[in-house]
């Protein structure tokens, strides 16, 4: 039984890797891609603004769930701590790097409010993408783990938690991994890619964002993440993701990639989407459940040191 969550880890990895081959496979088949022609200045009225509800709406439905769940208590606590921190931080890099990751042609598609940013302004519509998408995930994730896919979640928390020395532990093969993939993309940039100028920083960005917490928290929390949980919604927030962009944003230009920051790998059937647009949510979803559940064995751990100190008192 204790090898049983290294070993749901590593059949959510294989899961990806079997669906991701034979899709970029069939995806390079097209030399060719189609392009959309539009016949109107403005056709998609506000469509980055409106199209915000593929998160706002799961959002609020789970939310409401949560609230009218009273089985869970230390958890509603854990999931608060996680957008506290996550949502400010992922603001503030976007403050600080948006402009350089990316573009907002399409000036129709958002409401017109804009905020300040290192390199211009940008769409206030990019903070509601940012605090929509990092609940959302956390939401769906609390709700498989407590509830469609509770069978599979840690039965007693605190027992379990009782078992961590300490929740900062140092874990090898995360930067060894992270480090790999940092090099691997800096090589193909410079040596295969068809913009060889700089470095593929958001690839560097988002690797780092995944790589910080699973060096330090990994190790601890590995036990009790419910990996089918999170498979469940990496699965689902790469598929509205891959509708929203593809079919949406990158053909009438609500966003679009500063090239000389990618890595070079675009998917042409995708209207040339980088590769680091399907990254980061992996990385996002991965970074996001390691902190929740890293706070909540802490939760726990101190509650159950607390109730221990009463008796003694």
């Amino acid at each position: 039984m204790s090898k049983l969550p290294q070993s749901a880890a590593s059949i959510v990895a294989y899961l990806i890797c079997i669906i991701a081959v034979p899709v970029a496979l069939t995806l390079n088949t097209v030399e060719i891609p189609a392009t959309v022609i539009p016949n109107s200045d403005n056709p998609t009225p506000l469509g980055y603004t409106i199209s915000l509800s593929l998160f706002l709406f799961p959002m609020a439905g789970l939310f409401f769930w949560m609230l009218r769940y009273r089985q869970l208590t230390f958890q509603k606590r854990a999931f608060l701590y996680t957008i506290v921190l996550l949502a400010p931080v992922s603001i503030f890099m976007d403050i600080m790097f948006g402009n350089q990751f990316f573009v907002f042609e399409n000036r129709n598609a958002v409401l017109g409010i804009y905020f300040p940013a290192v390199g211009g302004p940008l769409p206030i519509e990019e903070i509601v993408f940012y605090i929509a998408g990092i609940t959302t995930v956390l939401l769906i994730y609390v709700w498989c783990d407590e509830c469609w896919l509770e069978k599979y979640n840690v039965p007693n928390y605190a027992a379990a938690s009782a078992k961590i020395d300490k929740l900062l532990q140092f874990y090898w093969p995360s930067v060894i991994i992270g480090c790999g993939l940092i090099l691997l993309a800096v090589i193909y940039k410079k040596l295969f890619s068809h913009s060889p100028e700089g470095l593929p920083w958001y690839f560097i960005y988002i690797t780092v964002v995944a790589l910080v917490p699973s060096m330090a928290f990994y190790k601890s929390a590995k036990d009790f993440i419910n990996w089918r949980a999170f498979s469940f919604t990496f699965f689902i927030i790469v598929f509205i993701s891959l509708i929203w962009e593809s079919t949406l944003a990158l053909p009438y230009q609500w966003w679009g990639y500063q090239d000389h920051a990618m890595i070079g790998v675009f998917i042409s059937a995708w209207h040339n989407l980088p590769i680091e647009g399907i990254v980061v949510w992996f990385s996002a979803s991965y970074a996001t459940v390691i902190i929740y559940e890293t706070i909540k064995i802490g939760l726990t751990i101190k509650k159950t040191r607390r109730v221990q100190h009463d008796r003694a008192a």
